[in-house]
């Protein structure tokens, strides 16, 4: 879209954009209708790759979610660029005086659009690993039923505003410039209300709470976020709503931990079971596994369960699980069990090759100490 190589610089990328955004921006093409779609096609574009992890993420996943949405899970649009600094910061300078504003702000009759929502919602990590569906309830603004957006009083309408005659916007010529700013009296919408409706004092919108249902796809992680389009606020003047974030956290587990697409498990084993060998059941996601202990296991040891990880998104492939073993030591002995234990230990020290590591490192030590 901006024309530039893959490996372009942060600065070769913003003059790209500059020079483009100037040729399609729709004030300077106001007959043109595709020249407004290819501006925003341009927006979106610079502020993917203007943003180090979005075009991290872009570089890895592409463009949207399934891929994860976006930056480990961005679905990117063009609406939510308001929020953009980067991508405000250079408009501010260009298009400030130029245009009489920020582009992105409603021209006149066309209404604003409605801000987005954002949803922080905690899953385990089970209903991470199959997916899940859920219902939410979001509470939101939207258009008043007692005066159906209107603002006005039922029974008497809103009236154009006196200091603008009704175009949102005064303007004034500054040489070769027309510059326009919007009207303080009306806030840009072009008429006020005289009479404002008493369940939304005016503001055209108030607050509902609904319900939706949410579907996360299997694989999603902390961090991630799921759009739900046109579920934001209510757009002002008619203008389109907003869309719905869903940010997802996963809860800690009491025995998992998950790296990327694997699934790491910590699990105890007694000494003789280590030394003798044993099989044992290993727990995973999706049950219980049987796991060979071959006789010798140190502790620290890692066993792999391929495919017992999570899935990866957009694919139907999973990741493994990491079983790390940790022998653990008897506590609480009896008199018996104590001369035992005492009894294996001289006879594992009078041969050396049974407690190969030690007698390995009491060598180093030796030679360490010239001994």
């Amino acid at each position: 879209m901006l024309g530039v190589a893959r490996s372009a610089a942060p600065d070769e990328i913003k003059k790209a954009f500059r020079k483009l955004a100037v040729q399609y921006h729709p004030d300077r093409n106001k007959t043109d209708p595709e020249a407004e779609e290819k501006f925003k096609e341009l927006a979106e574009a610079y502020d993917v790759l203007s943003d180090a992890e979005k075009r991290a993420a872009y570089d890895r996943f592409g463009h949207g979610l399934g891929k994860g949405p976006g930056p480990g899970g961005f679905e990117f649009d063009f609406g939510s660029f308001t929020s953009s600094n980067a991508f405000a910061d250079i408009f501010g300078d260009l298009f400030g005086d130029l245009f009489g504003g920020s582009p992105f702000r409603g021209r006149s009759g066309r209404g604003q659009r409605g801000s987005d929502l954002r949803y922080d919602m905690e899953i385990t990590l089970e209903e991470a690993a199959a997916g899940m569906e859920r219902e939410i309830e979001v509470p939101r603004h939207e258009t008043c039923e007692t005066c159906r957006g209107s603002g006005a009083k039922p029974g008497t309408s809103p009236a154009v505003c006196g200091h603008c005659g009704g175009t949102g916007q005064l303007r004034m010529q500054q040489g070769f410039f027309t510059i326009a700013r919007a009207c303080a009296a009306c806030g840009g919408r072009g008429r006020t209300i005289p009479n404002p409706c008493p369940s939304c004092k005016g503001s055209g919108v108030e607050v509902k709470r609904r319900k939706l249902k949410v579907t996360l796809p299997a694989g999603i992680d902390t961090g991630q976020r799921l759009k739900l389009q046109g579920q934001g606020e209510t757009g002002a003047g008619g203008g389109r709503p907003g869309d719905l974030y869903i940010v997802v956290d996963i809860a800690p587990h009491p025995i998992f931990a998950r790296q990327g697409e694997d699934i790491v498990l910590d699990m105890p084993i007694s000494f003789g079971q280590a030394a003798l060998g044993a099989t044992v059941e290993a727990p995973t996601l999706y049950g219980k596994e049987k796991l060979k202990i071959p006789p010798g296991t140190q502790s620290g040891a890692v066993f792999r369960l391929r495919g017992k990880g999570i899935q990866r998104l957009g694919t139907l492939s999973k990741g493994d699980q990491h079983v790390r073993i940790h022998i653990e030591v008897p506590t609480n002995l009896t008199g018996e069990q104590k001369e035992l234990i005492e009894k294996f230990d001289a006879l594992c020290r009078q041969q050396k090759d049974t407690l190969p590591e030690q007698a390995s490192f009491f060598e180093k030590v030796k030679q360490f100490f010239g001994g």
